[in-house]
């Protein structure tokens, strides 16, 4: 039974692939040019141009849009909660947040490293995932390359800080932050990981390059 729900889970995901290379201004229809004008304020958190040098804040550059749009929406209508975004986003208009999604997602990400120990634990995780516990691939929803699935608003996840993957996974895990229904889905496959699973998907990750 567990391998036919992770067939149809990949099956699922499969079909939305051929969109990840697409831009989320399809998807979004925001003003890039006047998403850059708001986006002085994130740059305290996200650094310039999306590209944070804090390990603990997530980058934003060439995250599709709809992912940040969507982001966004969860701040200010309280179903994704952090102090800080809440009480960003809540003075923004939707089409601010429009506008900012499609800026930094025409914005240039910068990859990290992964370290050489996680690779050999994290990407057949990433890739095809464990079918004995019911683990999905990453791969399968986040792309093999890790750009994410722009049509279905599953984000970009190469180059995304260590730190910040590894606390997002165990808050996850611990069942925080799931009201959204991303969420969700990231919180029944993060249940199953353990601690150094964790922390080599988010090293494999911060490594991983989008060509």
């Amino acid at each position: 039974m567990k391998r036919l729900v992770l067939a149809l889970a990949l099956a699922l995901c499969a079909p939305l692939l051929a969109a990840a290379e697409t831009s989320g201004d399809l998807f979004v229809k925001g003003e890039a040019a006047a998403g850059e004008k708001l986006a002085g304020t994130c740059a305290a958190c996200h650094g310039p141009a999306g590209v944070s040098g804090n390990p603990e804040w997530p980058s934003l550059a060439q995250q599709n849009a709809r992912y940040t749009f969507e982001q966004l929406k969860a701040f200010k209508e309280g179903t994704r909660k952090n102090p800080l975004m809440s009480a960003q986003a809540a003075g923004l208009t939707e089409q601010n947040m429009r506008d900012l999604a499609a800026y930094f997602a025409e914005q240039t990400a910068k990859p990290g490293v992964a370290s050489e120990e996680s690779v050999a634990i994290a990407e057949p995780l990433y890739r095809a995932g464990d079918l004995e516990r019911g683990i999905l691939g990453c791969a399968g929803c986040h792309a093999p390359n890790g750009v994410g699935n722009p049509a279905a608003g599953y984000p970009k996840v190469a180059g995304q800080h260590a730190t910040y993957t590894a606390k997002r996974l165990r808050a996850y895990r611990s069942g925080e932050g799931i009201e959204t229904a991303h969420g969700k889905i990231m919180a029944a496959v993060a249940e199953k990981l353990t601690d150094e699973e964790i922390d080599a998907l988010a090293s494999y990750l911060n490594g991983l390059q989008i060509r």
